[in-house]
């Protein structure tokens, strides 16, 4: 390579090069050729080829710092980086930073964000996703896993495609428990007439009126003021949520209901991933999936460290009569059948495979 003089000196016009051996002093001469030096340097700068900056992919959630959200999507967001190589960049914003969960779906059929994590929403936007939304279906992880591979796949996640919604994860927000300022629910009729946030999703709301509750759909973000003020009395989350958002601070009695199953979707917008690079869309791809293994360890891994955190901050904990909550819930998987084409199908599949 040439040094910068040595640029200099090739890019000086003859009569430059006599104004310098002219001006004078050698002090002004040398002031002169420092000045075409750098001026050269700068258009050499110019000249080289500018390297392009990683394309930025925002990641969207509700999740709080410390959530089982957050967790999983700062994890996909390290693997991912770390595969792609400069060729694109995802960046996780929690907290409902790009909006609520359904804005964050309208978002990405727009095509202004590239990828988000709901979960009980999805309800409302494909019919099929209620299934997640039935009472006490999902036994346990393991069952998860089997309804994903047989029943998600094959039939749920095709039908979200059709309204511009494409998943490429299946993660976890995991079992919901109730909490509430009244007092232990032990059975459904200890619900009547408690005011109770739950997410934006249909099902949940037909759910809790079956146990007798007054349930309201309400954005994540608002409910910690919500709860504070008493405008609700309570709402039903998994222990994750309730942990990373600080409820425990506004509602006394936790009552291990477990009435839910919720899993957690990476997904992007149909609009804007078909105009990624083939190879950029397969390394989301397959890191969604690998990041599951790891959504599920740490899922695991709070159940029992959080449950401990909440007693300890004074939350009365109770166990539930479940039975009592699987006979009132009858009404919601009857109305499910009738109003959503397949359903009972797909739910005596999904039983077989517990």
């Amino acid at each position: 390579m040439t040094s910068n003089d040595e640029k200099a000196k090739s890019t000086e016009r003859p009569e430059e090069s006599a104004n310098i051996r002219q001006s004078g002093s050698p002090e002004r001469r040398r002031l002169l050729q420092a000045a075409l030096a750098v001026g050269a340097a700068g258009a050499a700068a110019r000249a080289l080829p500018v390297r392009a900056q990683a394309v930025e992919l925002k990641l969207g959630h509700v999740g709080e710092p410390g959530s089982l959200f957050q967790m999983s999507a700062d994890e996909f967001a390290r693997r991912a980086n770390e595969k792609l190589g400069g060729k694109a960049k995802v960046v996780t914003y929690g907290s409902s930073q790009l909006g609520g969960d359904k804005e964050m779906l309208q978002k990405l059929k727009l095509g202004t964000i590239d990828m988000a994590v709901p979960s009980t929403v999805m309800s409302s936007e494909v019919d099929l996703f209620g299934i997640f939304e039935m009472p006490y279906l999902v036994k346990d992880r393991a069952h998860m896993g089997r309804i994903e591979k047989e029943i998600f796949w094959p039939q749920i996640e095709p039908a979200a495609e059709k309204k511009g919604l494409k998943i490429i994860g299946v993660w976890e927000n995991g079992y919901r428990h109730i909490t509430n300022n009244r007092g232990p629910i032990r059975a459904p009729q200890d619900l009547k007439g408690i005011k109770l946030r739950v997410p934006e999703g249909k099902w949940r709301v037909a759910m809790f009126k079956a146990y007798g509750a007054n349930p309201s759909p309400m954005k994540f973000s608002e409910l910690f003021t919500a709860l504070q003020t008493g405008v609700m009395d309570g709402q039903e989350n998994p222990l994750t949520q309730i942990y990373s958002a600080k409820l425990q601070e506004v509602q006394k009695f936790l009552s291990m209901s477990g009435h839910v199953y919720t899993p957690a979707y990476l997904t992007v917008g149909i609009r804007k991933w078909d105009t990624l690079p083939e190879d950029v869309r397969r390394t989301l791809e397959e890191t969604a999936r690998a990041t599951q293994a790891y959504v599920y360890e740490v899922a695991q891994k709070q159940e029992g460290e959080l449950l401990g955190k909440l007693k300890e901050a004074g939350m009365q904990v109770n166990e539930v009569d479940k039975k009592a909550f699987i006979a009132a819930s009858k009404p919601v998987y009857a109305e499910f059948g009738e109003s959503v084409k397949g359903a009972d199908a797909m739910i005596d599949k999904a039983i077989a495979l517990g």
